[in-house]
């Protein structure tokens, strides 16, 4: 089953079970996807998929700071429920210690040796990555272990 239908099962699973936050975030996930697609001009691949719900899960966490920042806690709290629901159509993600030892892994398959080398390491590292982890924890893991070796 690809993306898109499961999406759209998921939906009408929420509208059934009458789970108003479910029902927002998937409809919105989908509009998303449907722009995406729309501006690709054909449907988006599996990597593409997990890009765009990483971003609305970025939203999110944007919207999290922005919100504790104003003393919103009910606006953070609904946000974090959100992310939950996008969560699912992720991926398992990387454990802290698997993903050090991945960037490793590449830092020694690329000969990486300084901080300098880090865009080396980031452009073999991320396609590995395939959603799993996002590319701010790639690039500080990244960072950290080659702070270590310099």
């Amino acid at each position: 089953m690809d993306n898109n239908q499961k999406l759209k099962e998921d939906l009408q699973n929420a509208i059934k079970s009458q789970d108003p936050l479910r029902k927002r975030v998937l409809r919105l996930l989908i509009s998303t996807i449907q722009l995406a697609e729309v501006a690709k001009g054909s449907p988006l691949s599996d990597a593409e998929f997990m890009a765009v719900v990483q971003k609305e899960i970025k939203t999110k966490l944007d919207t999290i700071a922005d919100a504790e920042k104003a003393g919103r806690s009910e606006m953070a709290a609904e946000s974090r429920l959100e992310i939950k629901v996008l969560e699912a159509y992720l991926p398992q993600q990387l454990t802290e210690a698997e993903l050090v030892s991945l960037a490793e892994e590449v830092i020694r398959e690329v000969g990486a040796s300084s901080p300098k080398d880090m865009g080396q390491v980031l452009k073999v590292l991320i396609p590995k990555l395939a959603g799993r982890a996002t590319n701010q924890d790639a690039s500080r893991v990244v960072k950290d272990c080659l702070s270590k070796l310099a």
